[in-house]
Formats: structure tokens, sequence, C-alpha cells
């Protein structure tokens, strides 16, 4: 199975097409950010998951429609993902982060049980285990800065690191997604609770690896549906 995105969608590839919305709005928002546009870095932050939702589902037509419980738990990942990005604006009457950690807990085990069941191509990889070093070392640097919210970050930590892991059982195309988003929560996390450590570009690479990480994630698995390759034929 090939591990590039075919402009054309060849026989084991996808097309680049449904992507070009979530592509043109990922740049936008991170040019905004790095330039410091807050009304449109906000007001873009908001349309990036629909429009990646969109490119899963134009992207799902055209791999046959195979598998479409696959596609309904990865439209929910990228529905509480956008939650987590909106959690500011969608409930501005609640704390905003710990909003936002509940609702990309919960896209993460969205990932989690895809990966797991639907998605895996072969087991998981014997470097799975450093996620789980990752998250020790994450612990014990955060746990203090992060004070009272502690817990739920080392706990959404768990889930994070899990995603991570489990993708390593898929396409690779979807491990490198996965990996791009540890990162990207990895460095936002220091950004809020060490923010003397992290310099101001940062803010933009937070949303380059976000956006990057998702966009892979999606296009691993629409590659892993056309080539119609799932975990079926794995067992955990």
């Amino acid at each position: 199975m090939r591990s590039t995105i075919d402009p054309a969608g060849g026989k084991y590839g996808i097309s680049l097409l449904p992507f070009s919305p979530y592509l043109i709005i990922s740049i936008v928002h991170i040019c905004a950010l790095a330039s410091n546009a807050a009304g449109l870095a906000a007001a873009t932050k908001l349309v990036l998951m629909p429009a990646l939702a969109l490119a899963l589902a134009w992207g799902w037509t055209r791999s046959g429609r195979t598998r479409g419980n696959v596609v309904w738990l990865l439209l929910a990942a990228l529905f509480f993902s956008w939650l987590g990005d909106g959690a500011g604006a969608f409930f501005p009457f609640a704390p905003t982060l710990p909003l936002m950690l509940l609702f990309f807990a919960l896209a993460h085990l969205c990932y989690m049980w895809t990966f797991w069941r639907h998605l895996a191509i072969h087991p998981a990889q014997s470097w799975a285990w450093l996620f789980a070093v990752w998250w020790v070392l994450l612990a014990i640097t955060l746990w203090s800065p992060a004070g009272s919210l502690a817990p739920a970050v080392i706990g959404y930590g768990v889930v994070l690191g899990g995603t991570a892991a489990l993708a390593t059982r898929c396409h690779r195309t979807l491990i490198w997604g996965a990996i791009f988003f540890l990162a990207s929560d990895t460095i936002l996390a220091f950004r809020l609770f060490v923010p003397d450590a992290m310099p101001a570009w940062t803010s933009p690479l937070v949303m380059f690896t976000y956006t990057l990480g998702q966009g892979l994630i999606v296009a691993g698995a629409l590659m892993t549906l056309r080539s119609h390759v799932g975990a079926d034929s794995v067992k955990p």
C-alpha cells in the first residue's frame, strides 16, 4: 500500500482534491497566527475540522463507500476535536482548558477504538513503548506547573499517548499523523504551563503540527479504506 497521496488518486493512493479546502484554511490559519491576526486566526480555527470532515466524507465516497462504521467513528473524532478547538467560543460560561481536555480526550478515544478495531494492518511496532516513556517524562515535568489541573493533564496524556501507540498498528501515514498530533499537544502543554520557556513562534507551531497530524490521520485512514485493508484481518 502506498504511503503517499496521489494528486489524481491512483489505485492505492488518494486524491488531494478533497483536502484542498482543509489545506487552504490550515495555511491561512497558521499564517494568521504567525502575523498576530487574532480575528482571522479565531475564525479559521473553527472551520478547520469541518473542512477536514468534508475531506473525509468526500474521500470516502471516492473509495467505494466501504466500512461506513469507520467513517462515522472518524467523524465523531473530528466533531469532538472541533468542540475542543472552539471550547472557549462555544462555551464561554465554562472554564476553557478543562473542556478542551474533555473534548479532545473523547476524540482520542474514538481514534483509539478505530485504530484498534478497524484500521490496523499489522501488530503494534516494537518502538510503541517510547510513548510510555514520553508520558512518564511529561508527568514528571508538568505535574507541579499544572497545579490543580495536573491529574486531568496527565490523564489526557494517557489517551494521547495511547492514540499514538495504537496508531503504530496502522498505515505509516496515519502513524505520522498521530505523532504530529502528540507533538502538537506536547508543545501546547508547555506553552500553557511553562510559558516562559516557550518562544512566540511555538504558537503557530502548535497549529502546524495539529493540522498536519489530523490531516495525515484522515489521509491514512482513507488509504486503508481504499485498499480494503483493516483490522478485521488482524486480531488484537
